[in-house]
């Protein structure tokens, strides 16, 4: 409320943020945060509905989202309606840890549900990706973009289980104090959000999987 209310305040400079600014600096804490506080036997057991979630339900909100934008709102293209779907499908990744806590749910909802929040953005910013280059270059192929859909996705995970194990050794082999662990905490994810991003592969998965193979 206060955000909205400055910016509705008349004579203030406009500002522009970035997005990349947005996914290198803040991103990859939040994720890696949400995931290391995430117990990992407990997402294994559920990954079968985690996975349901993140993919089938993000890809079919963006399908739904795009036909209720192309069809309601005068000269939307398909291109820029699969941009609006992708942009609003996936939910936030700490919004369902905020939105049940203190509500009493049964252990395995919680955990699909925050799971599932954890995974969504990868599915959500690959759909975003080619959207955004069908808008670009007028064209979509199909079965290209499945096939780099599980490369992204697949390469992003190897990635961050190499970056997790790397850090799980320099743990090992450092002194155990807070200065030591605090700064390889807030190194990880950064290093495995840009290892990842400079093969193409998904920062955002190769955060979550590092979070989770380091959670206590």
């Amino acid at each position: 409320l206060a955000g909205i209310g400055i910016g509705l305040l008349p004579g203030l400079p406009h500002l522009e943020l970035e997005p990349d600014i947005v996914f290198l600096i803040f991103l990859p804490p939040v994720l890696y945060s949400a995931a290391w506080t995430t117990s990992w036997p407990d997402f294994k057991a559920s990954i079968r509905p985690i996975s349901l979630l993140a993919i089938g339900c993000v890809l079919f909100t963006t399908i739904l989202v795009a036909m209720c934008a192309h069809y309601f709102i005068p000269n939307f293209g398909w291109a820029e309606s699969f941009v609006l779907g992708a942009i609003i499908s996936p939910p936030d990744a700490v919004a369902a840890t905020s939105a049940t806590k203190g509500l009493n749910l049964p252990k395995r909802i919680i955990t699909i549900l925050e799971g599932e929040s954890l995974v969504n953005d990868a599915t959500g910013l690959i759909a975003l990706r080619y959207a955004i280059a069908a808008v670009a270059s007028g064209g979509f192929i199909f079965w290209l973009a499945g096939i780099n859909f599980f490369y992204v996705a697949g390469f992003g995970i190897v990635i961050g289980l190499a970056i997790g194990y790397l850090f799980f050794w320099i743990h090992k082999m450092t002194p155990d104090n807070a200065t030591t662990d605090t700064t390889f905490t807030l190194l990880a994810p950064y290093a495995a959000y840009l290892c990842a991003e400079q093969f193409h592969a998904s920062g955002v998965l190769s955060v979550v999987t590092a979070g989770l193979f380091l959670s206590p």
